[in-house]
């Protein structure tokens, strides 16, 4: 079935309106974002209302209204539902969580796209904020999408069973999760700044080798009027090191070498201090992020991780990486949290005001 729809000023509201063709193994079923009227916030009871800013307000100053507390209460609260699972009853109600912090925003289109993995539903939460600015890019086409995903897993807990058992995944991925949620906040008052939209996506089943991502990729693409993004910026498992506040930077193929070295001279520019920043090529779908399905396609990608790979003079590795002892308490570099989220929020925001 081809989407009879038009690119509109909302990504999140394309993707509510049309129904274009699934791609393989999966079948994308977008729908309009439904969210109980009973449930509460564990962390705020009134709307969000960020501070405005004066359109052109500095880069610095904008990334250092992340607020730790802020993405601890996320990360907490996301943990406490038990598993993200798809298949477990604690992902819906990491879902209506999500959904209820966008809806204490002003200024966001909030939509939803699902698809269907081997029987497994899967929910997209898709954030769209839009260019206030007079002679502003308002396409989709063209925008710059930050991404993280919100579901979890404990595979190597020995016997773990994802309908039925714990996976907390605070630090994978609860950390970019609560990191994208401060940037819909902060961006929500930047809007004036902006010369093209930013896109925030919440996808699912990444554990599943990114499957909500590459439907959501595939459904884009096979719109009547295709969207592409100008540029993709992953945020995944960034709370843990003891030794070193660095990061793996993964950039997919040649084309996104010009957005790797963005990030990089941002990390410098913006003084934020993640060291080392360390530049990983990757080639295939083995390396496992939200930012594949996008860079294979031949989109500008990369992907801010802990790690990605074996242990090094750097990293010791995650003794609760995909266990049941992925738990906030583990969560102990807030330091490199910060610094993971201001990264991603930079590079990101310096794209969308150079239009």
């Amino acid at each position: 079935m081809t989407c009879s729809c038009v690119p509109l000023l909302g990504l999140a509201v394309i993707l509510s309106a049309c129904s274009p063709a699934a791609p393989p193994r999966s079948s994308a079923s977008p729908t309009t974002p439904t969210a109980s009227s009973s449930s509460t916030s564990p962390t705020e009871s009134a709307r969000v209302t960020s501070s405005p800013a004066e359109p052109g307000q500095a880069i610095e100053d904008v990334v250092a209204q992340i607020d730790e507390a802020r993405l601890v209460a996320h990360m907490t609260a996301l943990a406490a539902v038990g598993s993200r699972d798809p298949r477990n009853p604690g992902h819906e109600k990491a879902a209506q969580y999500l959904r209820d912090q966008l809806r204490l925003v002003s200024g966001i289109a909030t939509g939803m796209h699902q698809t269907v993995y081997q029987g497994i539903q899967l929910q997209n939460i898709i954030v769209t904020l839009s260019p206030t600015s007079p002679g502003a890019q308002t396409s989709a086409n063209g925008a710059i999408l930050i991404c993280a995903h919100y579901d979890s897993t404990a595979l190597r807990t020995p016997g773990w069973r994802p309908a039925v058992d714990p996976a907390p995944g605070a630090d994978d991925n609860a950390t970019g999760t609560a990191a994208l949620l401060e940037m819909a906040r902060i961006i929500a008052a930047e809007r004036a700044s902006l010369r093209r939209p930013i896109v925030l996506a919440f996808f699912d089943g990444e554990e599943l080798f990114f499957k909500g991502s590459a439907a959501y990729q595939q459904t884009l693409a096979g719109l009547s009027q295709p969207i592409r993004f100008a540029d993709v910026i992953d945020i995944d498992m960034v709370g843990f090191n003891p030794i070193a506040d660095r990061l793996d930077l993964i950039w997919y193929t040649s084309a996104s070498a010009p957005l790797r070295d963005r990030v990089i001279a941002a990390n410098e520019r913006y003084k934020i201090g993640v060291s080392p920043l360390n530049p990983q090529l990757a080639t295939d779908a083995t390396t496992i992020l939200d930012a594949a399905p996008f860079g294979l396609a031949g989109t500008p990608s990369v992907g801010l991780v802990e790690r990605y790979g074996d242990p090094d003079a750097t990293y010791p590795g995650n003794p609760a990486f995909h266990t049941t002892n992925d738990t906030p308490e583990k969560v102990t570099n807030h330091r490199l949290w910060l610094k993971a989220a201001k990264l991603a929020l930079a590079t990101g925001l310096e794209l969308a005001r150079a239009g």
